[in-house]
């Protein structure tokens, strides 16, 4: 009698199990403008940043763009302040590797996937770069730490704002360089939009007030595209347009480019090649504050800025010199200008739902008793009576 062979199970003595690596996985992306480097992300990235004293703005931009985690070859907390970024980079749960040095910027390159594991940065197996871990508690003691050094930041702020006084005096004082443009604005109300500090949910909140009011719509740079994804369209972009899209530019606004004091512009060269004429507004201090003075000049009534900056430690928190600017141009300014979240506080406040519902409530009351006082009116209830009876008959019957 032949015996069969015995029973094999196949391939599972072969099987290789690979032990899962720790830390995360993902694409390099690297950009030493962070800004710049938010426009390519995706989803699972690893961003690779050369930013000291990481901002807010940067940092929710890199969250939203939903990273893996943030190499940084700079600090993020270099203790000058106590800056907003590395606090919601690790609140998102997004590993942060800190200081890793200017190599960062060279041995990491665009497109490679990598591990990040702890302080260590990994191609395959080999360790390539290390840095500092960021925590939850290491960010809080480096930020307690930075609080302490804020009065020497507070000393160079107020002379940064004296030396702009003294540059800008004339604009600042008497509007004299304000260029002309075409967008009227006297008499109207202004939104001014940058793409800042939680713009997105500043301008949902506004719908009702632009429904109402109409103002003459101002995109600072990229806050004319926040405009477009909002579903507006914007009368007005100012800025430097290096982070403005071309969409944006050619969707028929005005475009007034900021230019340095001495005339230079490089965002005009970007604007002809588009065959767009802009108009030039030469200036020291940023773009909001450009479109702030621009509005001022040109009769605007009032001027509700979104995501713009409103505090100390936001100016601070830009972590440039020309922050000073704004100061002063709130200053000028005056009582024309009101933050987006104060303006919804108030309109939203001149009528409540349950109002609404009162209102309409009573007015189909009104209506009812009204045409069961006449003719018409009585017929058609016998109407919608005998309706109701042969549909109740009807239902009857079927059950």
């Amino acid at each position: 009698m032949r015996q069969s062979p015995p029973m094999r199970l196949p391939f599972l003595h072969r099987r290789r199990v690979v032990p899962t690596l720790p830390g995360v996985t993902g694409t390099v992306r690297v950009d030493r403008r962070t800004k710049n480097l938010t426009k390519r992300l995706r989803p699972g990235d690893i961003a690779v940043i050369d930013h000291v004293d990481l901002d807010r703005v940067s940092a929710e931009a890199l969250v939203g763009c939903g990273v893996a985690a943030v190499i940084n070859a700079a600090p993020s907390i270099s203790g000058r302040y106590p800056n907003l970024g590395p606090e919601i980079i690790v609140g998102a749960g997004i590993p942060l590797v800190d200081d890793v040095g200017p190599e960062a910027m060279t041995r990491l390159r665009e497109g490679e996937s990598v591990r990040v594991d702890s302080e260590t940065i990994y191609r395959g197996e080999d360790a390539l770069l290390k840095g500092v871990a960021q925590t939850p508690e290491s960010v809080a003691t480096e930020m307690e730490e930075a609080r302490a050094g804020l009065s020497a930041q507070l000393e160079s702020f107020a002379g940064n704002t004296m030396e702009y006084l003294r540059q800008e005096r004339d604009l600042l004082l008497d509007g004299v360089g304000v260029p002309d443009i075409r967008t009227d604005l006297e008499g109207r109300q202004v939104l001014i939009v940058v793409r800042g500090y939680h713009y997105k949910e500043d301008i949902v909140t506004l719908r009702p007030y632009i429904r109402e009011y109409r103002p003459v719509l101002i995109g600072v740079d990229g806050g004319a595209d926040a405009l477009l994804e909002a579903g507006y369209q914007p009368d007005l972009i100012v800025g430097d347009m290096d982070s403005v899209s071309d969409d944006a530019l050619t969707c028929g606004a005005e475009l007034v480019v900021h230019a340095y004091r001495d005339g230079r512009a490089p965002g005009r060269a970007r604007l002809e090649a588009l065959g767009l004429g802009p108009v030039v507004f030469p200036a020291t201090g940023t773009s909001e504050d450009v479109a702030m003075l621009l509005a001022d000049a040109k009769g605007a009534s009032l001027i509700v800025a979104v995501g713009t900056h409103a505090t100390l430690v936001e100016f601070l928190d830009k972590g440039r010199e020309g922050m000073a600017s704004t100061f002063l141009t709130r200053l000028r300014v005056g009582g024309k200008l009101v933050d987006a979240k104060g303006v919804n506080m108030l309109y939203r406040s001149r009528i409540a739902t349950w109002q609404v519902v009162f209102l309409v409530g009573a007015g189909l009351l009104a209506l009812a008793a009204a045409m069961a006082a006449t003719p018409l009116g009585r017929s058609f209830y016998d109407i919608v009576g005998s309706r109701w009876n042969d549909f109740t008959f009807w239902l009857r019957s079927i059950v």
